[in-house]
This record gives structure tokens, sequence and C-alpha cells, in this order.
């Protein structure tokens, strides 16, 4: 038995099954969670398809559950192969919809928030040289995209802290902003186990993608947040929980040593942040010229993610003070190395 298949047979032997649904995006399948407690409880659903929901009925099958036996669904964070079923899942079952407080609001008025998250990222393309035809063609990309999403009402709002009491077990809510900003783990205290979603993946240092603050109105236009510093502070608050040993993450393997792979993404953002220094050492670079420097001519679909990962590597240089931002006439912003 491989250690993954030995992780997963822990979690199943607490009660917690992996179903693992199809999605259309690169990073493949998304894990969701059978809890066989009571209430019965999914961990996220999975994306809003015909084909991820037979996936899923088969997969409740397996365990003699059909999904009108749910009882309630958690959503970890805003991402659509996460939440896209949710709405039809707790309309068939009856089922109560979890999710962090912060995150309910989002959720329930789905369409109008991507729209504002839309405008933001174009904002942000926009200030980042990112050229227009690559801004409308994202644009048109994440249009497409909104099918596999929908919205759904939370009937259970989750506050940071707090705790989700099931009958056989406690789950401790925690939110871990960095990845999305609603990123949220689940702690089983007693047995160790953190149901992590993508806050932690094995294969895959999770993208800190910059995203419009949940706190803001859709008709504000807020400062960029620093996605990538947040996520670090995240991360260093995981690798202190002593009393974990298995993390169950969103896509991929479990992880059974987080502090050693936290330990890992640590020193690799240092060493992207220092790449880009030297990058920039010559002459002021804009966001998306160094993106073209480090990966080339990159697929449309990737661009917004490929700017996210200079973005937040170069707001630690900021921070540091080894590298300032210049915004000339045009708004435009360029990136120089502090003498």
């Amino acid at each position: 038995m491989s250690e993954a298949q030995a992780a997963l047979a822990r979690a199943a032997d607490a009660g917690i099954h992996c179903l693992a649904i199809p999605t259309p995006f690169r990073i493949g399948r998304v894990n969701t969670y059978l809890i066989d407690d009571d209430p019965l409880t999914l961990v996220d659903s999975g994306p809003n398809s015909g084909t991820a929901l037979d996936v899923l009925e088969g997969a409740l099958a397996a365990h003699g559950k059909r999904v009108e036996d749910l009882e309630l669904i958690v959503i970890s964070h805003q991402h659509i192969d996460h939440l896209g079923l949710v709405s039809i899942l707790a309309r068939r079952s009856g089922a109560d919809v979890a999710a962090l407080d912060l995150l309910a609001p989002w959720v329930q008025r789905w369409s109008e928030a991507m729209d504002a998250d839309d405008a933001f990222a174009e904002r942000i393309m926009r200030e980042h040289g990112v050229p227009e035809d690559v801004r409308q063609a994202l644009l048109g990309v994440s249009q497409s995209y909104r099918a596999w999403g929908a919205p759904a009402t939370v009937t259970r709002p989750l506050a940071d802290g707090s705790q989700l009491r099931l009958r056989d077990r406690t789950l401790r809510v925690l939110h871990r902003p960095g990845h999305s900003p609603s990123d949220t783990i689940f702690h089983d205290e007693q047995r160790a186990i953190v149901l992590g979603a993508d806050h932690l993946i094995k294969h895959v240092s999770s993208n800190p993608l910059i995203a419009r603050p949940l706190q803001a109105t859709t008709d504000e236009q807020p400062a960029r947040p620093h996605a990538l510093e947040t996520y670090i502070e995240s991360l260093r608050a995981t690798r202190a929980m002593e009393d974990v040993d298995l993390v169950l993450a969103g896509h991929g393997e479990p992880v059974t040593d987080h502090v050693r792979l936290i330990d890992e993404r640590l020193r690799l953002h240092a060493r992207r942040a220092e790449k880009i220094r030297r990058l920039i050492a010559d002459r002021p670079l804009t966001a998306y010229e160094i993106a073209g420097s480090l990966w080339g001519n990159v697929a449309v679909t990737q661009a917004y993610l490929t700017l996210s990962e200079v973005l937040g590597h170069v707001d630690l240089l900021v921070t540091a003070g080894r590298v300032e931002p210049q915004r000339d006439g045009g708004g435009v912003v360029r990136f120089a190395a502090v003498a």
C-alpha cells in the first residue's frame, strides 16, 4: 500500500471518504469529502456539470448514499470547481449549506460578484502592462467559465475560529486566505486531520490568485491585495499547528508532513523572488514583461495566473525594500531594483 493509499485509508477509518470529481480545468480532478456522520456532510461539490454530477452520484452510491441523503454541504472557498454543484445538491437534498461568513454574500450574489471580480481583474491587468487584446481574451475566458459555477444560499455562516459540531466530531473552522480570499480549512483536532482544500496541495504550489477583497462592495475599486504575502502568513499559521499529521487536499494526494512541505514552499517563494529581482536589476519592467521573461508566451488561460505569480513575488521584494514601483503618466506600473 502506498503512502497516499494508507493516508486515505486512515481518513476512511475516521469516516472521511475522498470522492474525486472531474473538472474541465488544468488542475484535474477535485477532491470532495464525504463525512459519514450526523449530519451526513459533503465538503465541496465539484463543478456545475452533468459529468461531475454523474461521477459524484456514483461515488456516493459506492458508500451506500444518495444525493438526497446529504444533510450538510460545506464550501471550502469560492473557486467554481469547489462550489459549482452546491445549489443543485442542496435543492435535491434539502441540506444546509455552510461557508465562511465573509464568503456567504459572495456566493449568494454570485453573478454580480463575478462581474465585479472581472472588472477588478481587468483594472489590475491594465495597470501592470497586459495588452488590451490579452485582457479582452482573458475576460472572454472568464465569461466562458461561468457555466461551471452557480450561486448558492448559505444557511450556516461560519466565523473564523468557530466550531462546526457533528455527532462524532468537531471541526475547527480556520480562515486561511491567500490562494483565494475565502480559503477555509477544517481541523478535526481529535483525529489530527485537516480538510485543507486548496490551501496546501502536495504536487503543486497553490497559486495565490489576486482577487477582489470579499469585503469590497461591487461598485468600489479596492486596492490590490498582496495575495502571496497573505498566503505566506496563512502557511505559517498552518505550519504552527503541531496536532496535525494528515491534510486532506483539494487536489491530488494527501499531505502527511505539512511542516516539511510548507518549509519547501517558503524556500520556493524566496528563490522565485530573487530570480525576479535579478531580472529587473538592469531596467524597470512591468509585471507582464517579467512574466514573459520567466515563462515566454503562455496560454491566454494562464496569463492572469502568471501575472498573480509575478506580482506576489514583487510584493515580497517591495516589502523588503529591494524593489520599488514606478507609475508612468498612463498609470502603468513598472518595478525597479533599489540600489
